[in-house]
């Protein structure tokens, strides 16, 4: 089933296109219809991306590219307007296609076809030889190898620290560890970067440029106005942590999996 939002501030125009969708796709569920640039901007705040948006551009209360200046969208975008003089500037923010109001049910259907051929695409199994023997012999492998555990250097003593076990990594002029356990270990490496490289992404996300989080240290997430999160983390460690309104949608898709 292919989730998508209607962003579209005439109700009216909204529900025949919502009609028309379920006309021509009918695997293709609309999980909700926004009727204006604010209320667009406080849903992708607070849930993850669909696969697939219906997109006017002028709305009542601004011009929808200004979601793409507040969030890093990745996903595939339909727009549907009464104006053609933005065609260029749509193919340039993740749209596959540019349809003029009213909409024709085939060009609605070419459409969202065109949608799933770039679906298919980049799920698409390799056809060369060689890619495919790599392919398979990937699982074998075991697939990406992350660390499991770092090294810390206590009283002259190393100590080996799980990475299971770490619930953050931190910046404050030098990187450190703290442990679910309580533990605040320094991290014998230059910069976040580096770690990050080092660890599981469905696992750590780094929430700033101070900070790496593991997904289980996440007691709770509150948004703001401004469309920034503020995580707090279990205790311990015990502290809250920012992540930008830029970060946001894309925070919301790896945490609600």
């Amino acid at each position: 089933m292919i989730k998508a939002v209607i962003i579209e501030d005439e109700s009216l125009i909204a529900r025949e296109l919502q009609a028309k969708i379920a006309a021509v796709a009918d695997d293709v569920k609309i999980v909700e219809v926004l009727p204006s640039l604010k209320t667009a901007k406080k849903w992708f705040l607070q849930n993850a991306e669909p696969d697939l948006l219906f997109m006017d551009i002028q709305l009542s209360d601004g011009v929808s590219f200004e979601l793409f200046e507040h969030f890093e969208l990745g996903c595939p975008v339909i727009f549907t307007t009464a104006y053609d003089e933005y065609a260029l500037r749509a193919f340039k923010v993740n749209g596959i296609d540019y349809l003029l109001k009213p909409i024709d049910n085939e060009d609605l259907a070419r459409a969202i076809e065109k949608f799933r051929r770039q679906v298919d695409t980049q799920n698409k199994p390799p056809t060369n030889f060689q890619d495919l023997l790599k392919t398979l012999q990937a699982p074998l492998a075991g697939g990406p190898v992350f660390k499991e555990k770092f090294i810390v250097s206590v009283r002259n003593t190393w100590i080996p620290v799980n990475t299971k076990d770490v619930a953050c990594f931190l910046r404050d002029s030098l990187n450190y560890i703290h442990t679910f356990g309580g533990d605040k270990y320094m991290l014998d490496y230059n910069t976040l970067e580096e770690v990050e490289e080092l660890l599981d992404p469905k696992v750590f996300y780094r929430a700033n440029r101070q900070c790496i989080v593991h997904i289980d240290a996440i007691q709770s997430v509150k948004p703001h106005e401004n469309q920034k999160l503020t995580l707090t983390l279990k205790a311990p460690p015990k502290m809250e942590v920012d992540v930008s309104r830029e970060k946001a949608p894309a925070f919301k898709k790896w945490f609600d999996r």
